[in-house]
């Protein structure tokens, strides 16, 4: 190397603005083969300053010292976004030992590609180096990761194999392997294989079930542990409330609540969004947003919760508010911002706002998620507007099941039966499988053009067909079809032969129909059902009441209002809204003057 060039580079460094990096001796021939790099390389606090350290061990000859290419590879593992720095090192490296694969397989798991870990992990057999207890949780975590769990598994053999199914760690990422897969029933045996647990392993098992919609299992869990004298942590304070919340249970919620700040956990901020989460699916609006206006750092998560916490709980226009605060503050938003702030648009029917979504959509470049642009096909659907949503899901360049029933459902909701029923033809064409919700949209296309046969042949091809059990939505279509067409008897029998228990929705559908054709006899069968599904409910009195009137009994007709006035029954006034420049105005039955509410 030209003495020149070594100038050059020990001026480059030296002048870096991070001066950790300027070299802390004189460079010189004696230095050139011997160079103190190790302390350079500890030193480093990004990818930049790792790139001149590497670029000072390549010029001066060091770059093969085994030692410092491990470093090397480790620093890159830690710095980098990608592997590819590390891999290329690794790849030309003659000498490797197990530090080396488990520092490349680490890096894998936490940046990805998750399946290269994998890889890694069976080149390292092949190349006749054994794992140990730092190779398997590594692995077993890229399995976790891409529901790998029949790797998973042949991995578990290998742990067996080689004398780690004792240890503590080993043991934990066998158990969340199997945990993330949704594989209980392994989950359950590899904590039973457990001498001891540890705060780990009980978070991590309270979490298995927990994410497995087993809520009432990671409850006792949680008992287990705390009656154990393990003290939970932040972590899993949080892998225990969407048990609560799952349940709810918002009362044990609190108590939980009141153990973290007993904890002296207040101030963590994950925490504190999971009680967000909490307490707005329980529907305490209230106690969730003095959690948020409490907070005094927020980060993204906390704004999602919120808005998805108003969304849940009808509350859009509150939602909307908070996410246009969100925007004033210059908090950058994520997709899973707009799919809520969507949702709320769409039970609105807010449409200039949802168009104002779809600007921001494509601005963020969100136009790839196949998720916001099935919510924003649902939306332009639910506000009548199908040319839009038609225009959307064209321009997707995958299209899913939901997608699809999207679609279909939008068309049909609004009478283009035709295009509901070529465009569920066209999705079965495309191998598309659908879904029950798919088929309560072409259920419902069929009940509005009255395709009796047509509707018998896609209700009975669910279960004939896609192995699907028709559940109380497509059985209420299906009764309130024959019902419209006249069919009343046939769609009686066809409540009594139905798979699940009618609910109030397919009782109701036949004393539509009831009405309709004017079948006193039946409907009053009908309401005797519905009064006892649900005694508190005046709308099949005041659906009975019309059927009396429409045969001149007016006697019965007086007989129904008494009886709802002894159980003080009162019929909910119909309700509508519309928004106008940024404002919605709610619109009430029998009133005059109808407030309005800003959504800024």
């Amino acid at each position: 190397m030209s003495a020149n060039a070594l100038r050059i580079l020990s001026t480059s460094l030296q002048s870096n603005t991070c001066t950790i990096l300027t070299l802390p001796f004189r460079l010189s021939a004696a230095n050139y083969r011997f160079p103190p790099f190790n302390h350079q390389l500890n030193s480093c606090t990004s990818l930049s300053h790792l790139k001149l350290v590497h670029a000072l061990i390549i010029t001066t000859g060091s770059r093969y010292n085994f030692l410092l290419s491990t470093k090397l590879i480790s620093l890159y593992a830690n710095f980098s976004s990608t592997m590819d720095y590390a891999r290329k090192l690794f790849d030309n490296m003659s000498q490797r030992d197990v530090f080396l694969w488990n520092t490349l397989i680490r890096g894998y798991s936490d940046l990805g590609p998750c399946h290269e870990a994998l890889i890694l992990y069976k080149n390292m057999h092949n190349s006749c180096f054994l794992p140990d207890d730092y190779t398997f949780p590594f692995v077993l975590r890229s399995c976790a990761v891409i529901l790998a769990s029949w790797e998973g598994r042949q991995v578990h053999c290998n742990v067996i194999k080689l004398g780690f199914n004792l240890d503590m760690i080993v043991q934990t990422a066998l158990l969340s392997m199997y945990a993330q897969c949704g594989d209980t029933f392994s989950m359950e045996r590899a904590s039973a294989e457990m001498s001891w647990r540890n705060i780990v392993s009980w978070t991590a098992l309270i979490a298995g079930y927990v994410q497995n919609g087993l809520f009432s299992q990671g409850l006792t869990v949680f008992e287990d542990m705390v009656r154990s004298g393990t003290q939970p942590n932040s972590v899993t304070l949080i892998s225990v409330l969407p048990a609560c919340s799952g349940l709810g249970f918002l009362n044990l919620g609190k108590l939980i609540h009141a153990y973290g700040l007993k904890l002296g956990l207040d101030s963590d901020i994950t925490l504190t969004n999971a009680l967000i989460a909490l307490y707005g699916k329980c529907g305490n609006l209230h106690t969730a947003r003095l959690l948020f206006d409490g907070m005094p750092v927020k980060n993204l998560v906390s704004w999602n919760a919120m808005i998805a916490t108003y969304e849940q709980n009808n509350a859009g226009r509150d939602a909307i508010k908070l996410f246009r605060r969100m925007l004033c503050e210059r908090v950058q938003y994520d997709y899973i911002s707009i799919l809520s702030v969507i949702s709320a648009c769409t039970s609105l029917g807010a449409l200039g706002t949802g168009k104002w979504l779809h600007e921001l959509v494509k601005r963020k470049q969100f136009e790839t998620n196949i998720s916001v642009m099935n919510a924003l096909i649902d939306m332009y659907g639910k506000c009548g507007y199908i040319e839009l949503a038609k225009d959307v899901f064209e321009k997707l360049h995958h299209r899913n099941v939901v997608s699809w029933t999207s679609i279909i459902g939008a068309c049909a909701s609004h009478g283009h039966v035709d295009d509901a029923l070529k465009l569920f033809s066209k999705m079965k064409e495309e191998g598309i499988k659908p879904n029950s919700f798919t088929f309560t949209s072409v259920l419902t296309a069929c009940r509005h053009s009255g395709l009796v046969e047509e509707g018998k042949k896609h209700f009975d091809s669910m279960a004939g067909d896609y192995s699907i059990v028709p559940c109380v939505e497509q059985c209420a279509c299906m009764v309130d079809l024959l019902g419209r067409a006249g069919c009343l008897l046939e769609a009686y029998e066809f409540i009594r032969q139905m798979p699940v228990a009618p609910d109030s929705g397919v009782w109701g559908a036949l004393l539509g129909a009831c009405r309709i054709h004017g079948n006193v006899e039946l409907a009053e069968l009908v309401t005797e059902q519905l009064s006892q599904l649900d005694p508190q409910t005046s709308a099949p009195y005041i659906l009975m009441s019309h059927v009396y009137a429409e045969a001149g009994r007016w006697e019965d007709v007086v007989r129904l209002r008494n009886l709802m006035e002894e159980r003080e029954l009162r019929k909910v006034p119909g309700r509508s809204s519309v928004e106008a420049n940024k404002r919605f105005h709610t619109f009430l039955a029998g009133l005059r003057s109808q407030p309005s509410w800003a959504t800024q």
